[in-house]
């Protein structure tokens, strides 16, 4: 995905489309996971639902090594990140009913994605300075076949039915903590949608080839698999509220430093280096809190709302928001936005989240997720 912009512009599509297009990728997150939700719910190996979605997946984003034109582009990515969308939070919940009791393994299990992300982002980014961009679609495509393939070597046996609660999802979400948990969310990942469209266009524009603006990512997936490794240590001597208050901090100062001081490698590699504060520490209490919020029944939906909220509504905020202005106002004043919407989800966490509502968590690390 950091190399969708670069092909999108190396097709001639202008920086508006290109927003429209992320906008559109994060948008189906919205529903996505909800529907594929409802219908495992009829299926009693949800594996088999898994796999055949990851076929739709692959077959669907096959069509676009065919497509240039904006339109055409834009329902296959409709088509085609509606059922990317929809796979993570059911295998997520595949992956915690295999492991019953043993959620401290999760965290080592997800890991192996940030490394995946790593792999594929470096490797993709030196076979590109063989082959054209043009190809990239075709790259793309064999890494979705591979998924394919390994969902067919699993399966989900045992699965066993939640004991219903009385409280509802509706009265969970209307208390005050959560509405404010819920606005951070949306803000911070709306805050990202400038990097994820137009940051390996930013470093293009700065006279970086495709191998080293693979490195650049890389860089930043490497810093957030370093904090997962230490961040149950962190737990253990800081407070929950602190690292969010800190991880919204250092976000705001990361988009800065992107907005004004690019062109210091110094200085961009640092704010690549901070990708583990705004995205890994950030997610890690996020998640944390997700489960404390949501409990029983309610985990899945919860799971399910914070992906939509965040990294479906905000990424689509964060992606139309970079499209439009990019153009007018350049990287300086769209990632200076950006900053500016940590600082408001700062200022909501320090007013609304308090110390005593955080003390009242249990802030284990258990179970968390570096992707």
């Amino acid at each position: 995905m950091p190399y969708l912009g670069l092909y999108l512009s190396s097709i001639g599509l202008v920086a508006a489309q290109i927003g429209v297009v992320f906008a559109v990728m994060q948008g189906t997150r919205l529903v996505a996971p909800s529907v594929l939700a409802y219908l495992s719910g009829r299926f009693n190996d949800r594996m088999r639902l898994i796999q055949l979605v990851c076929l739709l997946t692959v077959s669907s984003f096959s069509l676009m090594l065919h497509e240039y034109d904006f339109i055409s582009i834009l329902v296959l990515t409709l088509l085609f990140s509606f059922f990317w969308n929809a796979i993570l939070s059911q295998f997520e919940a595949i992956t915690l009913t295999l492991l019953a009791k043993k959620t401290e393994a999760y965290s080592g299990i997800r890991l192996w994605g940030s490394v995946g992300f790593v792999v594929a982002v470096a490797g993709i980014g030196l076979v590109l300075e063989y082959v054209s961009l043009n190809d990239w679609p075709l790259l793309v495509s064999l890494c979705l076949l591979a998924t394919f393939v390994c969902s067919l070597f699993l399966a989900e046996k045992g699965r066993r039915k939640h004991i219903k609660k009385k409280s509802s999802l509706a009265s969970i979400i209307k208390q005050k903590q959560v509405i404010a948990f819920l606005m951070v969310v949306f803000l911070i990942q709306a805050s990202h949608g400038p990097y994820y469209a137009f940051f390996s266009i930013l470093l293009r524009d700065l006279n970086y080839n495709e191998a080293q603006i693979g490195q650049f990512w890389s860089l930043g997936v490497v810093a957030e698999i370093l904090l997962f490794m230490a961040i149950q240590r962190v737990f253990t001597h800081v407070s929950l509220r602190f690292v969010l208050l800190l991880s919204i901090f250092l976000t705001a100062v990361r988009w800065l430093m992107v907005a004004w001081l690019a062109d210091n490698l110094i200085v961009l590699l640092v704010a690549q280096l901070l990708h583990a504060a705004s995205f890994g520490a950030f997610h890690v209490v996020c998640i944390q809190l997700t489960h404390q919020y949501f409990s029983g029944i309610h985990q899945d939906q919860g799971q399910a709302l914070y992906s939509s909220v965040g990294f479906g509504a905000g990424g689509m905020l964060g992606g139309l928001m970079a499209g439009f202005l990019w153009s007018y106002g350049g990287e300086a004043w769209v990632f200076t936005l950006a900053s500016l919407l940590s600082v408001l989800a700062f200022i909501i966490v320090w007013c609304f989240l308090s110390h005593d509502h955080f003390e009242e968590l249990h802030a284990s690390g258990d179970g968390v997720s570096s992707v």
